[in-house]
C-alpha cells in the first residue's frame, strides 16, 4: 500500500460566524492577569473547520479533523507520498526527528498520524480501539465550563447529572481567596461522593497555589491544573513537592513530546496533558511513558472527529481517567460538517463506535456542500 494524495478541505458554515478571544483583564488581583472574555468577529468571517484526507492506491482513506494549514499539507506532501501508511512507527519518526529541520512546531504532523490509525483500521477491518487493544467498554466523563459564581456552577453539575455525569472540572479565574469559600459551599452541597477537580488557567501565585491546594486536599479533589503559567518549571517543582494531591503543570506544553516527558522527570508536574490532535501515535507513547512513572495521563477536550478520537483512546490507555467536555458534549455539533456520529454523552460515559478505523460515519452530500476550498 502508498499514500498516493493528502488534500486539505475547508468547510464553511454560512450561518454562523467565526469567533476570536477577545482578551480582558483579570479584575481583583495583585498581579496583572488576563483571560478571554467576549467574543468578537469580523463582518465577512463565517464559521470553519478543516478536514485532512490521506489517500492510498488500495482506495481506502483516512480522514480527521485537523488544524493544520495548506503550507504543512504541502510539507506533508513532500515527504511520505509514495510511503506506505501502515509503516506508522517510521513516518512518526520521520516527522517528529524532522520537525526541526523542517522548521515547524512539535506535534504539528499529529493529525497526518491520526489519518494513519484510520487507514489501519479500515484494512484490518477493526475499530482503533481494537488495533491497540481495549481496555475498557466506555470511557468516564467529567462536566467543565467557564468561570462563573456558585449557582452557575451548582447548575451546571445538576445539568451533568442529568446524563450521568458525575465529575465537574471548575475553570476559574478570580484568584485563590476568592475560590477556597466557592469551593467549601459546592462541595457541602453536591456531598463527599462527587467528584470535583480545578483549573485556575495560570491565575494564581506559587502561595495561593498551595494554599488553595491545601484546601483541596481536605476537600478530597481528584486534582489541581495549571494553577500557574507552565513555563514556571521551578514553582512547579516547589508546588508538586508541598501537595499530596496531584498536579498537572504542561497543559501549553502538551505538543511537545520532549519538553513533556521533561516535565514529568524534573518532578515540574504529576500527571500528564495531552491532546490527539498532535497524534494518537504521540499520545500513546506519552502515556507508556507516564505508566512506568506510575501516574496519568489525561485527554483534554474532544480531540479528533468531534470526539471519536479521545472516545477510542480513553477505551484503551488504563491510565487515563476522564473525557473533557462541556455542554457540547451532549448535543451534536459535528452534523453541521456532515459526520453523523457524533459520541454524545449518556450515563456518565462516552462509547466509541465499532466501524473500522475511528468509525466516523459521514454525509458526504452535507461535507460536499459545506467545502469552500480545497488544497
Amino acid at each position: 500500500m502508498k499514500i498516493t494524495g493528502i488534500r486539505l478541505f475547508v468547510l464553511e458554515d454560512p450561518d454562523q460566524p467565526q469567533y476570536y478571544h477577545v482578551l480582558k483583564q483579570v479584575p481583583g488581583l495583585r498581579r496583572t492577569q488576563y483571560t478571554h472574555g467576549s467574543r468578537s468577529h469580523p463582518k465577512t468571517g463565517k464559521l470553519r473547520q478543516h478536514f485532512i484526507r490521506v489517500e492510498t492506491d488500495e482506495g481506502i482513506e483516512g480522514t480527521c479533523t485537523t488544524t493544520m494549514d495548506r503550507e504543512q499539507v504541502e510539507i506533508l506532501r513532500t515527504q511520505v507520498l509514495g510511503k506506505n501508511p501502515l509503516n506508522r512507527e517510521e513516518l512518526f519518526q520521520l516527522l517528529h526527528k524532522g520537525t526541526r529541520w523542517l522548521y515547524q512546531k512539535p506535534g504539528w504532523f499529529g493529525d497526518f498520524d491520526n489519518c494513519l490509525w484510520d487507514i489501519a483500521g479500515k484494512k484490518a477491518g477493526l475499530p482503533v480501539y481494537a488495533l491497540i487493544g481495549r481496555v475498557r467498554d466506555r470511557f468516564p466523563v467529567y462536566l467543565t465550563g467557564g468561570d462563573a459564581d456558585i449557582g452557575t456552577y451548582l447548575q451546571m453539575i445538576e445539568d451533568g447529572r442529568e446524563y450521568g455525569v458525575n465529575a465537574y472540572k471548575f475553570h476559574t479565574y478570580k484568584g485563590g481567596k476568592a475560590d477556597i469559600p466557592i469551593f467549601r459551599e459546592v462541595r457541602r452541597i453536591v456531598g463527599p461522593d462527587y467528584l470535583l477537580l480545578n483549573d485556575p488557567v495560570c491565575s494564581y501565585s506559587l502561595q495561593e497555589a498551595i494554599e488553595v491546594g491545601r484546601v483541596m486536599e481536605e476537600l478530597d479533589f481528584v486534582w489541581l491544573e495549571e494553577p500557574m503559567h507552565e513555563h514556571k518549571e521551578h514553582q512547579y517543582r516547589e508546588l508538586c513537592r508541598e501537595l499530596t494531591m496531584p498536579v498537572m503543570g504542561n497543559e501549553t506544553l502538551m505538543h511537545d513530546l520532549g519538553i513533556s516527558t521533561q516535565r514529568l522527570i524534573s518532578g515540574a508536574t504529576d500527571l500528564l496533558r495531552a491532546n490527539a490532535r498532535f497524534g494518537t501515535t504521540q499520545v500513546l507513547k506519552m502515556a507508556h511513558f507516564a505508566e512506568m512513572y506510575d501516574t496519568n495521563i489525561e485527554l483534554n477536550a474532544e480531540g479528533g472527529l468531534f470526539g471519536l478520537v479521545h472516545a477510542h483512546l480513553g477505551c484503551c490507555i488504563d491510565n487515563t481517567g476522564f473525557y473533557e467536555t462541556g455542554t457540547h458534549g451532549f448535543v451534536d455539533t459535528a452534523g453541521t460538517w456532515g459526520m453523523v456520529n457524533k459520541p454524545l454523552v449518556a450515563e456518565g460515559h462516552i462509547v466509541p463506535p465499532d466501524g473500522p478505523g475511528w468509525g466516523a460515519e459521514w454525509d458526504f452530500d452535507r461535507f460536499e456542500a459545506m467545502t469552500a476550498a480545497e488544497y
